[in-house]
């Protein structure tokens, strides 16, 4: 029986006693599980024991919405809105389907990225174009497991075709245009069924139940209701993470009523789709009556506020929804959309963002609650709020140490307010996921990193000329999304009527 105890340190546990108020507790940990947490636990032969003092140790971060695709896109696109930069990042036109050797190094540098940024789990809804395989899909999870860090990974779906996205594209493209779009392969809703049924029998215990399957129907106004309603019955059948994209932008605002006559959140309500399986990345053009639902669902939102800023999308309703009860994660998005998997930073743009958003400073997020999000919200929107998330007895020890005699934490205050505001990941000591040590004195143990970054490097010029011909053939879109963007910066009434107030809904 592999033994450790984490001698006297400075905790977070993030549990419902003492969340992010820091205490001195020793962790013991058998095969992986925390089996003790207390203020006087004595050596016993043969454990393996780690010094606490001047460390403070804390759940890894969730990392609660990202697409390890991005990883190759990293820096290329800027001041673009979200449709406009999903035609370059995403390219519809030309692309054909990833070697599972590039989706491999991709899913390296993500775990790499996340475990030396203290990320001990991705929800990893990973898209392929134009649909992905069981080689592809594998590629993901062998990569993870290699690397020991903790994962949902998806196959993101979309079964309706391009053009039935948008509701003021199709009037606007030119013939020849039209007619190259519609020759796009659409995955068949049956045929990803029966994938995904598959995919989580496949996954159900893989790495020890380290990594799961999750679905990924892509957003409403992307996915038939059929579809919808066929994965939500084997998402609960399963117990398995139902992610899906909401209202993270005015265009879907508008979507909405032009498509349903209603929100987002009411079409899917409507149809039954929306439970404590189910995470709604984004969220951002939420109605009061929407946040509402999803409290009374215990539907889970994932916060993306780095992405939401850098595509100009807007500001989630942070105080509205933790007022209403909804679990809130925090979410890096992918690493072109935000450029970065290292949730530190997002933790503190979480917690500066919406201190703009209203006068009231009393209702300003708070470090507890920033925290709370990035760890145990994560866990409990990825279906794993019973593993991870906080530091108790019978959860699996995925924990973070952080050296508290450096730069970031000197001198020494309060540390969770380091931790939020003056961390950015170079303080790390050690990572521990599943009781295993991961990352120790700065290098990781899993995963040859040296090697990857060079064969990326290496590959550098090679992959710019494949991303510069996606990019040639897809901008030929972009001026039809620039018009279809003035119709719905056209439609301000209406879609104020769904912000609460324009161009956010201030807190």
């Amino acid at each position: 029986m592999n033994t450790v105890l984490i001698d006297r340190a400075t905790v977070l546990t993030m549990d419902a006693q003492t969340g992010a108020e820091p205490v001195t507790r020793s962790i013991r940990i058998r095969d992986g599980q925390i089996t003790e947490v207390g203020t006087e636990l004595t050596p016993q032969p043969g454990e393996t024991v780690l010094a606490g003092q001047d460390r403070l140790v804390v759940p890894g971060y969730v990392n609660a919405h990202t697409h390890s695709w991005e990883a190759l896109f990293r820096a290329r696109l800027d001041n673009l809105p979200l449709e406009h930069w999903m035609l370059l990042s995403y390219p519809v036109l030309g692309l054909a389907p990833l070697s599972p050797d590039l989706i491999r190094l991709r899913s390296a540098l993500v775990a790499i990225e996340s475990l030396r940024n203290g990320v001990t789990t991705l929800v990893d809804d990973v898209l392929e174009i134009p649909g992905q395989t069981e080689e592809q899909l594998a590629a993901v999870f062998e990569t993870y497991r290699d690397a020991g860090i903790r994962a949902n990974v998806s196959g993101h779906v979309m079964d309706r075709s391009f053009v039935s996205h948008f509701p003021f594209l199709a009037d606007a493209l030119a013939p020849e245009l039209r007619a190259e779009l519609d020759e796009v392969e659409v995955t068949n809703g049956a045929a990803y069924y029966a994938y995904a049924q598959d995919s989580a029998q496949r996954y159900r215990d893989y790495a020890g139940g380290r990594l799961r399957f999750m679905l990924g129907p892509s957003a409403p106004q992307r996915c038939s209701p059929e579809l919808l309603v066929s994965l939500d019955e084997l998402a609960r059948r399963e117990n398995l993470e139902f992610h899906i994209h909401v209202l993270e932008t005015r265009t879907q605002a508008v979507t909405g009523e032009e498509f349903y006559g209603k929100t987002m959140v009411e079409y899917l309500h409507s149809l039954g789709v929306l439970s404590d399986h189910v995470t709604i990345a984004h969220g951002i053009w939420l109605t009061e009556s929407d946040v509402d639902v999803l409290a009374d669902t215990s539907t889970s939102v994932s916060h993306n506020p780095i992405s939401n800023l850098k595509l100009g999308s807007g500001i989630a309703p942070w105080r509205r929804l933790r007022t209403a009860g909804v679990n809130l994660g925090l979410g890096t998005d992918g690493m072109s959309s935000s450029d970065t998997a290292r949730m530190s930073e997002v933790v503190k743009s979480a917690a500066l963002l919406h201190k703009v958003t209203g006068p009231d400073y009393r209702q300003w997020p708070t470090a507890a609650e920033v925290l709370t999000a990035a760890t145990l919200g994560g866990a409990r929107s990825a279906r794993l709020g019973d593993t991870v998330g906080s530091i108790e007895v019978g959860k699996r020890a995925d924990l973070v140490f952080y050296d508290m005699t450096s730069l970031a934490f000197t001198p020494r205050n309060k540390p969770e307010l380091h931790l939020v505001y003056s961390e950015n990941g170079s303080s790390i000591d050690t990572v521990m996921v599943d009781g295993r040590i991961v990352l120790q004195d700065n290098r990781l143990l899993t995963i040859d990193e040296r090697a990857v970054l060079d064969e990326l490097q290496a590959r550098g010029p090679e992959l710019r000329r494949w991303q510069d011909h996606l990019e040639h053939l897809n901008r030929a879109l972009l001026p039809v999304f620039d018009a279809q963007y003035r119709e719905v910066m056209g439609r301000t009434v209406a879609v104020d009527r769904f912000s609460g107030r324009g161009e956010c809904w201030l807190n």
